[in-house]
């Protein structure tokens, strides 16, 4: 871990993550305490959806200004008015993208860092607290998500939108290594720790050897990650159940030739939450009707068009979200989904679930593998697995650890806020113990 700056009155751990975002304080004592984020009518919770919402608003003295909102408020925002506003979501898992730097909102050239800024100076404004008067301990992945990545360009991007949202002093960790430093506060004896992340771009592993009696209390051992985490899981609900409703079979004809497929890529960005906010432009549009015109069944394929064109990526990942977290507790869920002519009411049963997501339970094993390869471990030599992120619910992944070093050595807990109270509990120690 990396450092600028130098300690303030105020302490605090940020888990910027994919999909929502966590702030733990220190108390005067040490003591971590989540922060609470409230949005009109919505009842306060611990995590904000890591969502951001522009429009443009008239002032008093008759000026158009940029105004934005987040988390929850962001979704009231957007829906009030989707055709004025721009909704923009996962914005780390561009992070360590060199090929996206900037982008045209609402007639205003921004970075990518300057979108994350704005993200969160409103944060810290919801929760009272001025950026600049803080020591922060900010999480990264090991791996950032994407292909052909590079994490060093993704985390300096990370320490570059931080300082632009008017943080002065900002420490640097793996997400990971934080979970760990939480659940090390349960041990009472030295122990060697496999943590197992899982966010919303990202899953990480790593092997750490924790001492409560030394200075240094964590050890690394062995990192491995994975550029795959929730939102891989919706994209198999989406690729299985949404996109055939939506003509993803259908085919179509060019000047009365051969059948065609429909184009791929137009599915591969409905089943990447981040991506369907992106086709809604007046070309691809135009190109989903033009095929249609042709196509075996263009009545799926306009659907699909009035569901780019109505802005209906919320509702649908609300909808599918919802059939993935019923089935980590019941062997079956159904998915109902209703605009327009979509009519969606499909029973998914546990096994069709995890049939379509054995790729990825594969790439969590080896990657697994791949930490206590790096560690040169085996296995047996690990003493307690904790597993942390909305992902280590769904009972597959958690079979996967149990399978492998047995029930009674893994553990789970704090699933949301774990990697945040790490930080924080890292932010509490000297620097010349946490390096």
């Amino acid at each position: 871990m990396s450092s600028i700056g130098s300690p303030q009155s105020v302490r605090l751990g940020i888990d910027f993550g994919t999909t929502n975002t966590v702030i733990v304080l220190l108390d005067e004592n040490g003591h971590p305490h989540p922060a609470r984020f409230s949005f009109p009518h919505h009842e306060a919770t611990e995590t904000c959806r890591s969502l951001l919402c522009l429009w443009h608003e008239e002032t008093q003295a008759g000026r158009i200004s940029l105004c934005e909102a987040i988390g929850a408020a962001a979704i009231d925002a957007y829906l009030e008015d989707p055709a004025e506003s721009r909704l923009i979501m996962s914005m780390k898992s561009y992070l360590a993208q060199a090929s996206f730097r900037q982008t045209r909102l609402l007639g205003h050239v921004m970075t990518l860092e300057m979108m994350i800024a704005r993200f969160l100076g409103c944060l810290m404004r919801t929760i009272g607290i001025d950026p600049a008067t803080v020591t922060a301990t900010v999480g990264r992945p090991v791996h950032f998500a994407g292909d052909g990545v590079d994490d060093a360009f993704g985390e300096q991007r990370l320490r570059d939108s931080f300082r632009a949202a008017g943080f002065h002093h900002v420490d640097v960790a793996l997400e990971p290594e934080a979970a760990g430093w939480r659940f090390a506060r349960r041990l009472g004896t030295p122990a060697t720790v496999l943590v197992g992340d899982f966010g919303g771009g990202t899953s990480d592993f790593s092997i750490l050897r924790f001492d409560p009696d030394t200075p240094h209390r964590a050890t690394p051992l062995g990192y491995s990650g994975v550029g795959i985490a929730g939102d891989q899981f919706d994209y198999r609900i989406i690729d299985n159940v949404i996109a055939p409703e939506l003509g993803r079979h259908t085919t179509y004809r060019v000047m009365g030739g051969a059948p065609l497929p429909v184009p791929a890529e137009w599915y591969a960005s409905l089943g990447r939450w981040h991506r369907l906010a992106l086709m809604r432009t007046p070309q691809t549009l135009r190109d989903i009707s033009e095929v249609a015109r042709t196509a075996s069944e263009p009545d799926r394929l306009l659907a699909l068009r009035n569901l780019i064109d109505d802005q209906q990526g919320q509702a649908l990942y609300r909808a599918v979200g919802a059939a993935k977290r019923e089935l980590s507790q019941a062997d079956r869920a159904i998915l109902t989904y209703d605009h327009r002519d979509i009519h969606i009411n499909r029973t998914i049963t546990r096994t069709e679930f995890e049939n379509w997501i054995a790729p990825d339970l594969h790439r969590f094993d080896a990657a697994v593998e791949n930490a206590l390869e790096r560690a040169a471990l085996p296995a047996s030599a690990i003493d307690r697995v904790f597993l942390t992120g909305g992902t280590s619910f769904v009972p597959a992944v958690r079979d996967l650890f149990t399978r492998r070093f047995g029930a009674e050595r893994v553990d789970t807990g704090g699933e949301f806020v774990s990697v945040a109270e790490g930080l924080a509990l890292m932010n509490a120690q000297p620097r010349e113990k946490r390096d």
